[in-house]
């Protein structure tokens, strides 16, 4: 072969062969990270707490008014009702009086077709003296005058109570369809608002008096917690344990005995009856002391805050546990 003539070029097998390994490898990994994105699709995602906590408060915003209207109705209906109740006592007196006056006008009426003008009316009219026949008969005139003012007068004052009682009714059974369409409304409401706290974590307590509080994970933590925030605003008192006023020990002993689970009424026992827990693994529902001494005790709801019975004069009541020197956290459970 002369030296300027070389032979065709060709990659070695064994880089061909490389090469297609490579490519359908790459093929490979595609493909399944493809499938695997497909797959994987993100679902969407949970909604958290705090997302939950905004529906329901929009969906209260609009219960709130459909609640004070609903009371606003229901006010204005039982008002009505008593007037209209007190309408039909006063009329009772009239519907009698206007009974009898009727039933004398059609005695009288009956007395003249069947047996003629009585005594009194006959003797007047057969009188010999004709200068007093005129008087006679203005007698007979204011007779029939009296009798008729009577019945009169009587019908009015019925007729009137009969008009406002009927308006009193219109008015009773607008308000009654407005109560029954508000409670509908107000129905449907509870409803999505019971529908929304469901997708809470069964971790987080919202209770009255108490802020939000989510990572509960004790059932007896749960009741605790939920017992001493119902609480907020009773009376300190010291001594007492319930159910209407509380000292501090007192107040933790009611919301741990809801839970069944029984501590002394006295700080330095509970102390000793819990189980010790550091302040950076303490959770909501642990008990937190105060001073050396240990002579306070509140219920820990996380994040700096507890619920307690403080002093004489101070309400059971939300604190942050700063303002006081913490002594230690002790579990119940």
């Amino acid at each position: 072969m002369p030296p300027d003539r070389h032979a065709p070029s060709h990659p070695p097998l064994r880089r061909i062969g490389a090469r297609r390994v490579v490519r359908r490898l790459l093929t490979v990994v595609a493909a399944v990270a493809v499938g695997a994105g497909l797959l994987a699709a993100p679902a969407h995602a949970a909604p958290s707490v705090d997302e939950i906590d905004r529906q329901i408060d929009k969906q209260w915003e609009q219960l709130e008014p459909t609640i004070e209207n609903y009371n606003k109705v229901r006010a204005q209906l039982k008002v009505n009702k008593k007037k209209s109740a007190d309408l039909e006592k006063k009329m009772v007196p009239l519907e009698l009086e206007s009974t009898l006056a009727m039933n004398r006008v059609g005695d009288i009426a009956a007395r003249y077709y069947m047996t003629g003008p009585s005594q009194e009316i006959g003797a007047l009219l057969v009188s010999t003296k004709p200068d007093t026949l005129g008087e006679q008969l203005v007698i007979l005139d204011r007779l029939a005058e009296q009798q008729r003012k009577q019945v009169a007068s009587v019908l009015a004052v019925r007729d009137k109570y009969n008009a406002q009682k009927k308006k009193l009714d219109e008015l009773i059974a607008t308000q009654t369809k407005q109560a029954e369409e508000l409670a509908a409304k107000k129905k449907h409401i509870d409803a999505e608002i019971k529908r929304l706290t469901g997708m809470l974590p069964k971790t987080s307590i919202r209770v009255e008096g108490c802020p939000s509080i989510d990572g509960v994970v004790s059932s007896a933590a749960q009741t605790a917690i939920k017992t001493a925030c119902a609480q907020v605003g009773d009376p300190y008192v010291w001594g007492a344990t319930g159910p209407n006023a509380f000292d501090c020990s007192g107040l933790t002993q009611y919301a741990y005995k809801a839970a069944g689970i029984y501590l002394t009424h006295f700080t330095g026992a509970q102390w000793r009856e819990g189980k010790p827990v550091s302040r950076d693994e303490a959770r909501p529902g642990d008990l937190v002391f105060f001073y050396t001494d240990l002579h306070h005790v509140g219920l820990y709801l996380g994040n700096g805050l507890m619920v307690h019975a403080p002093r004489t004069g101070k309400p059971v009541q939300v604190a942050q546990i700063a303002y006081q020197p913490v002594a230690g956290f002790r579990r119940p459970y």
